[in-house]
């Protein structure tokens, strides 16, 4: 049994993450501290407010926002920290940051929030280029919460109310109101002109095919829309943090190779409530909870790789991996399978050796690590971080 109330420290710390956000305030004119609604940027922004001179604005606060209707007069007379939540709301922030911090004598340093828009990143990127780092922040990772919560988490996903409710029904009702929430609220305020109903269908449809390639014609026809609509409520979603969309991987291998992107959900939670898996027992009874638990360890990989790049490789002749990462010069890749003792196939064999791997990993739930190949290893989910560092250290 879990106490989930005693990860309530993790979400006020979040060790790892303050770090990283404590380097990049004090390195850079303009930090951007990215990620979707809920995941405990406010939490963490008003953590560091709290320790130094800072002046914090909430934009999604009418009071707030009015404060700046001069905000060239109201930001340029600020010293310190200056906390700049949810700054989607006023994307012409911008332009003005750029001038402030290219002040002679500039010392004050921002903190801008975002949760999604179709031009934060942009803009913030753009804009601010040379000007700005960014901080990425996503919900609990298994490093956080430890592997006794392992199943928890993956059911429940990593957004802090959801993975700390009292039990999997609030758990679950809580990621029900989390959807309609950024379907009937978030989408208009992101600026993303689209009907809820209409974003509902496609995410689930997404859902359905989480972990497998994306098909724009497929998408459309069951939309009746276009595809490049299709590939427009894609890049919306993925743009919101709510969708990871990984590129395929191809060169000049004499092989007819995938050239289509795959798609996940993000969060697990999420890709459960949309999937109305909401425990344990239904999940493992369902026929997606081999790509569920692709998508999940996937996300636990990228966490403990940092991995920024991250590719998948397919040819049309059935060889595939499901994801490839680059670190100091050498691939590694890595295949998911929730199975009790998985065991060596042709595929990692031809990926192997077409890919050029340093050694290829192979995911699993299972307790136990042990080598099926002289270059690939089994390894359990728990056991990654530690077997990564050890990969990489030679």
């Amino acid at each position: 049994m879990v106490d989930f109330q005693g990860y309530i420290a993790i979400m006020l710390s979040r060790p790892h993450f303050r770090a990283l956000l404590d380097q990049a305030v004090a390195e850079s004119p303009v930090t951007a501290l990215l990620g979707p609604r809920q995941c405990g940027k406010t939490t963490l922004a008003r953590q560091i407010a709290a320790e130094v001179a800072s002046t914090f604005f909430d934009l999604e606060d009418p009071l707030d926002r009015s404060r700046l209707s001069n905000p060239r007069q109201v930001l340029g007379g600020l010293e310190g920290l200056v906390v700049l939540d949810e700054i989607q709301r006023m994307p012409e922030l911008f332009d003005l940051l750029r001038v402030l911090v290219d002040r002679p004598d500039a010392a004050t340093r921002f903190l801008v929030l975002g949760s999604a828009s179709p031009d934060l990143d942009r803009g913030s990127s753009q804009t601010l280029a040379g000007r700005v780092r960014f901080v990425d922040l996503a919900g609990f990772s298994l490093d956080e919460v430890g592997s006794g919560a392992l199943d928890a988490l993956w059911v429940r996903g990593g957004f802090p109310r959801s993975f700390l409710a009292d039990d999997d029904r609030a758990s679950a009702a809580w990621r029900q109101d989390f959807i309609r929430t950024f379907l009937e609220r978030d989408l208009g305020l992101f600026g993303i002109d689209v009907a809820p109903d209409t974003m509902r269908r496609f995410w689930t449809m997404v859902a359905h095919y989480h972990g497998q390639v994306f098909n724009a014609a497929e998408f459309a026809r069951s939309l009746g829309s276009g595809e490049s609509t299709a590939r427009r409520h894609l890049d919306w979603l993925a743009s919101a943090y709510m969708i990871r969309v990984l590129q395929p991987w191809h060169e000049n291998l004499r092989k007819r190779q995938v050239k289509s992107p795959k798609v996940y959900l993000r969060d697990s939670g999420l890709l459960h409530g949309l999937l109305h898996l909401d425990d344990l027992d239904t999940l493992r009874g369902h026929p997606k909870v081999g790509a569920s638990w692709e998508g999940f360890a996937l996300h636990e990989v990228l966490n403990v790789t940092g991995a920024r790049d991250a590719w998948f490789w397919a040819t049309h002749s059935g060889a595939e991996l499901d994801l490839l990462v680059n670190e100091k010069g050498r691939r590694y890749g890595f295949e998911f399978k929730y199975a009790d003792a998985p065991r060596r196939g042709r595929s990692m064999l031809v990926a192997l050796e077409d890919l050029g791997l340093e050694r290829l990993f192979v995911v699993y739930p299972g307790p136990e690590s042990y080598p099926i190949h002289d270059e690939i290893d089994v390894v359990p989910l728990a056991d990654l971080r530690a077997v990564w560092n050890l990969a990489v250290a030679n």
